[in-house]
């Protein structure tokens, strides 16, 4: 079998079927958007102008009315959180991520105050921002969030993510009525979301995706919105987002990417993997079934549960030898807690889940010996 570039360098063969994460390089590019990446590479742009252009660019898919690219997703929101705070005077960008005697509270859902590889607190701070948490882990009222604001506060922060609390939680609506209300920009973190017009349609003045997720681009992210807040995200350039910066590469990857989304993406159905969940179920001590996105998205996974007194294995164990075989086979493990573990078909190569079933297999009959 020919060996990747990562094996060519001595490093082991991943089956990602644990879907767009940044362990695991986030997303497969396409070869027609490397080509362009590779060509933006080898000439020489002004780059002032690439950064106004390419935001227009962006923001003709999503409807906003300017957009600024970024390196990732998280210095989105740090610079999102800077340019609150600034409002993009030169003065106050300087002193970024100082902002000491400055309105820097961001005022989110404690339920939102997630962890998606690194604290969102982390790129808060960073943008010099102060977290106000609202509400319990679990439960959170329309009250709460207006009587967090202050003359202190900076902005509202509303993250849309499968890594947060999922009931319980205000709604997009009631966060867009209150900033609204009190004259605040609204940051909206989207990274990992597919839709590219709901959430500046909402009413978001800073919505911020990742574009190496579900848009399949190199690494990169942007931030999309109103004229004058992606304005005073640009002057970040003179600040912080200066550490931040991505290449005149990225950028182009990115606007090809884009692009090519907008073609129209396939879509595994939950019809589609039902033959492989039924070979998995099968499998002694495994049982397998369908199960949609945990934030709502339209995305399908096998779902598989671990019956340890059968198997002779806890779902840990089993997910352990995946992980740790000649081929690093990755799941999603958030629930191994509950003997169960999930597989992302998004991010599995044609003829790999074969290889995930085979693997099952084997560990399970290697169990009964």
């Amino acid at each position: 079998m020919t060996q990747n570039i990562y094996q060519r360098l001595g490093l082991k063969r991943v089956i990602n079927a644990c879907g767009k994460m940044t362990i695991l390089g986030v997303s497969s590019v396409a070869p027609e958007v490397m080509q362009a990446t590779a060509q933006a590479a080898s000439a020489f742009v002004e780059i002032d102008r690439l950064v106004d252009r390419s935001g227009e660019l962006v923001s003709r898919y999503t409807g906003a009315e300017a957009s600024y690219i970024t390196s990732c997703a998280s210095a989105g929101i740090a610079i999102a959180v800077a340019a609150a705070i600034t409002r993009g005077d030169p003065a106050r960008v300087a002193m970024m991520p100082d902002s000491t005697g400055m309105a820097n509270e961001v005022v989110m859902l404690r339920g939102h105050n997630v962890d998606y590889g690194a604290p969102i607190t982390s790129a808060i701070r960073l943008g010099g921002g102060r977290v106000v948490e609202v509400g319990s882990s679990n439960l959170s009222a329309r009250w709460q969030l207006e009587s967090a604001v202050t003359p202190r506060t900076a902005a509202l922060l509303y993250v849309k993510s499968h890594h947060c609390v999922q009931k319980g939680m205000l709604s997009i609506a009631d966060f867009v009525a209150v900033a609204r209300q009190h004259e605040l920009p609204l940051i909206v973190d989207a990274a990992a979301e597919e839709d590219l017009h709901a959430w500046v349609a909402s009413g978001a003045d800073m919505v911020i995706y990742s574009g190496a997720k579900a848009f399949n681009a190199p690494t990169s992210g942007f931030i999309t919105g109103t004229a004058r807040w992606i304005d005073a995200c640009k002057a970040q350039h003179e600040g912080i987002a200066r550490a931040m910066k991505i290449g005149k590469e990225n950028m182009v990857g990115l606007v090809y990417a884009l692009e090519n989304y907008h073609q129209g993406q396939t879509v595994v159905t939950a019809e589609q993997l039902q033959t492989t969940a039924e070979a998995i179920s099968a499998i002694r001590g495994l049982a397998a079934d369908i199960e949609q996105d945990e934030a709502g998205r339209a995305i399908w996974r096998i779902r598989i549960r671990v019956e340890a007194s059968v198997l002779g294995l806890d779902a840990r164990e089993v997910e352990a030898q995946l992980r740790g075989g000649e081929i690093a086979i990755y799941t999603r493990r958030y629930n191994l807690h509950q003997g169960v573990f999930s597989l992302d078909p998004r991010t599995v190569a044609e003829g790999e889940m074969a290889l995930i079933v085979a693997r099952l297999k084997e560990i399970a009959e290697h169990a009964a010996n």
